[in-house]
């Protein structure tokens, strides 16, 4: 009798049940008592009831096929082990239902496909057509069963609700007095199983008892929540988000009068307003009324919006002139910084290009001198004058002489250090890390080695005794080198020894020290020469501008017609329109001071600043730099005469070199020398002809001929002149000299007419 109701299952909440208390507890376990007692008592008729039947007969009936049905409907608590985690899962499960059944329901609970779960029982696989029932399972009972997954990484066993938050046993004892068939009272215990529901319920509030302080639970938290109904009417489409428009005729249903005064009525007029009619307006002066107010707004408008466009132009014209401003405030620190450039370069020369511009200001200063003494003196006193002014530039270019030799020596000194650390220095390179290797040769050290005893050699301190111990050190350096025995008896080797020798007695029997200056001197020239020497230095070698090889030497030589040197042509200082055999660069330097005494300074700007504007415009510009300094000097000179071609500006500081045509690339037959300010207003114009006056247009092209004619003596840039494939943007374009027609027609010559663009 107890085997058919030992087990009852019941939903409990979790939330419920850990909020509620032991009161709740109480109240659901008395009527979970009850239930169980009225089970027991209709278990107990039935049995009574099968005790009247004949219990012999053995026959098949339908009563008990009845009864088999109901023992495959009865339920069994199957608790089933999730492996390797080790969580238990608590189900209550038909035993006349397939085991396939439940995996499909262990399947979705865990949320995993049924096709990779294995159960077992016992350790062995079960299989998935027979039931409980057939498992061995009785009705109201319990077993345990392992489940595993076949693909663990991609569909692992886990618990949805992780077992630390449960606070509720799966299973709980519940104690049943019932009565026997004498009458007498039994407690028998029944194994409730707790099942959970998988949505949580809201907390709804309740009471509290002030003095016991138990809590009570409204109703709706100990039930299941309520399922939503579904809906199955179509809510979302175009038919239920279109209404449709009606059009329907309402009347008032309470009629609406005055009361008036009359005989057995008495209105009260006390709150009465006379009104009076007006002047009638008619529909033309209505309108002209509108009229007037649209044509009073519409000048405010238009007030405003004038005022708005004022204030704009207000605004561009103050940065307008803020720009121009900036503009004038550059152009004038550029100045002054020329200026200051100009005089540091005058109070400390140490280029040659600073000795130019001396040679230059001198030649300036006699040239104005003999001007005044020319205008201001006549017979004897004009020629004690003159003698007296040529004395004293003879005595300045003394002093700029003497100032010229000693910074030639001081940056003769600086590239001779130079070089010293240059092949001292040893190997780098970036490794595929991004590190900087370095490594020592024995090339680098014996370098190193040199160039330490050169500077002990050049020392002006220390004692006799101290200076013969570095001359010793030199002369077995000297003696014993690196190369073959052959290499090493040379004359330069033989004559420094020999000097080193005499140093060595003259110090022996105590020659004064300024004595043996011009002897020092000679030994660390030629100690200098030994260590320039590849044979006795070979890291030199890579340092040196003379190749080697006397077949690379014999390709790219040419003769200096006054000194008859044979040099590389990296020391001819022939522009691009002269003969390839001029002059070498310290011929070239002697006739300048000694004839012209040209300051090449302003002349390299221009040419620097036109390379530049040419290499943003066009990267594969040629022309500019096949060009040189003097080449510059003539086109600026002879040229274009020293100043604008609009004549506005003589300052060779303020000048530079722009296209004559923007759509050509420049060259000196395709170029206009403008100042810095005209050069801009210049670049923006698109055809040259129709902005100038025909004069101009002639005078420009005519000085395009000259450059053109002095130009096709270099074979290097004279390739470039009408060439046939020659482009915009590619290659320049040469115009003829030819007199144009008269489709322009001139209004004075120089005249400039810039048409504005947008």
């Amino acid at each position: 009798m107890m085997s058919r109701c030992d087990v009852a299952i019941i939903m409990l909440s979790d939330e419920v049940t850990r909020e509620s208390g032991s009161v709740w507890i109480s109240s659901v376990f008395s009527g979970l008592v009850t239930l169980l007692e009225e089970v027991v008592t209709q278990a107990d008729e039935g049995d009574e009831d099968d005790e009247d039947e004949d219990a012999g007969n053995s026959a098949v009936t339908g009563d008990q096929l009845q009864n088999d049905e109901d023992v495959g409907n009865s339920t069994a608590t199957v608790k089933v082990a999730l492996v390797p985690e080790g969580h238990v899962m608590t189900v209550a499960f038909a035993i006349g239902l397939s085991i396939q059944e439940l995996k499909r329901q262990l399947a979705s609970e865990l949320r995993v496909p049924e096709e990779v779960l294995l159960l077992s029982l016992d350790g062995r696989a079960v299989e998935e057509q027979r039931s409980l029932m057939e498992l061995g399972v009785r009705p109201h009972s319990s077993t345990r069963m392992e489940m595993t997954s076949i693909d663990p990484d991609a569909h692992p066993l886990r618990l949805l609700r992780p077992p630390e938050h449960d606070t509720m046993p799966d299973v709980i004892t519940v104690q049943v007095q019932t009565s026997s068939g004498t009458g007498e009272a039994q407690i028998q215990e029944v194994a409730v199983e707790i099942e959970r529901p998988p949505q949580q319920k809201a907390y709804l509030g309740g009471y509290r008892h002030r003095l016991t302080g138990a809590e009570y639970h409204h109703a709706a938290i100990q039930t299941l929540p309520r399922r939503r109904r579904q809906q199955r009417a179509l809510i979302f489409s175009r038919a239920t988000q279109t209404a449709e428009m009606q059009s329907t005729a309402q009347q008032c249903p309470v009629d609406a009068s005055t009361q008036m005064t009359g005989i057995g009525c008495y209105v009260s007029c006390s709150t009465d307003r006379l009104l009076a009619p007006g002047t009638y307006t008619s529909s033309e002066q209505l309108q002209d009324r509108r009229l007037q107010a649209t044509i009073c707004l519409q000048s405010w408008a238009r007030c405003w919006l004038a005022r708005q466009a004022v204030e704009r132009l207000r605004q561009e014209r103050v940065r307008w002139q803020a720009w121009l401003d900036m503009q004038e405030r550059r152009r004038r620190q550029e100045k002054e910084e020329q200026v200051r450039e100009r005089r540091r370069r005058r109070m400390n020369p140490e280029r040659r290009e600073d000795f130019d511009l001396l040679y230059h200001d001198l030649q300036r200063w006699r040239m104005e001198r003999e001007q005044q003494i020319n205008a201001a003196l006549r017979g004897a006193q004009r020629k004690a004058a003159l003698c007296a002014l040529l004395e004293e530039e003879t005595q300045l270019i003394a002093d700029i002489g003497c100032h010229r030799n000693g910074a030639n020596a001081a940056i003769r000194e600086k590239s001779t250090k130079k070089l010293l650390d240059m092949t001292a220095a040893p190997h780098r390179w970036r490794a595929a890390n991004g590190r900087l290797l370095q490594m020592e040769t024995p090339d680098t050290i014996r370098a190193r080695e040199l160039g330490e005893l050169y500077q002990s050699v050049g020392a002006t301190t220390g004692g006799r005794e101290q200076r013969k111990k570095v001359l010793m050190k030199l002369k077995l350096t000297v003696q014993v080198t690196h190369s073959p025995p052959e290499e090493q008896k040379c004359q330069l080797t033989t004559d420094l020894v020999e000097l080193i020798d005499r140093e060595v007695h003259l110090l022996t029997i105590n020659v004064k020290e300024h004595n043996l200056e011009g002897l020092r001197r000679r030994i660390s020239t030629l100690f200098l020469q030994f260590i320039k020497t590849p044979a006795f230095n070979p890291e030199v070698a890579k340092m040196l501008k003379v190749p080697q090889d006397s077949s690379q030497l014999k390709k790219d030589v040419f003769s200096c017609r006054r000194c008859h040197r044979y040099l590389s042509s990296a020391e001819s200082t022939a522009p691009a329109g002269g003969c390839r055999g001029a002059l070498c660069h310290c011929c070239a330097r002697d006739d300048s001071r000694a004839r012209r005494q040209t300051d090449f300074c302003s002349y390299k700007n221009i040419l620097t600043s036109l390379r530049a504007e040419e290499m943003k415009a066009n990267k594969e510009a040629k022309i500019p730099f096949l060009l040189q300094v003097e080449d510059m000097c003539h086109l600026v000179e002879a040229v274009w005469r020293a100043h604008s071609a609009l004549e506005t500006s003589y300052d060779l500081d303020n000048l530079v070199f722009v296209r004559w045509d923007r759509w050509c690339d420049w060259s000196p037959w395709n170029c206009i020398l403008v100042s810095k300010e005209e050069a801009s207003a210049h670049l923006d114009i698109q055809d040259v002809h129709k902005a100038y006056k025909l004069d101009f247009v002639r005078n420009v092209q005519q000085k395009h001929a000259l450059a053109r004619r002095y130009f096709s003596q270099n074979p290097a840039v004279a390739e470039y002149l009408d060439s046939p494939t020659a482009a915009p943007g590619n290659l320049v374009v040469s115009k003829p000299v030819a007199m144009a027609t008269g489709r322009h027609s001139p209004t004075g010559p120089g005249s400039l007419t810039i048409t504005p663009t947008n």
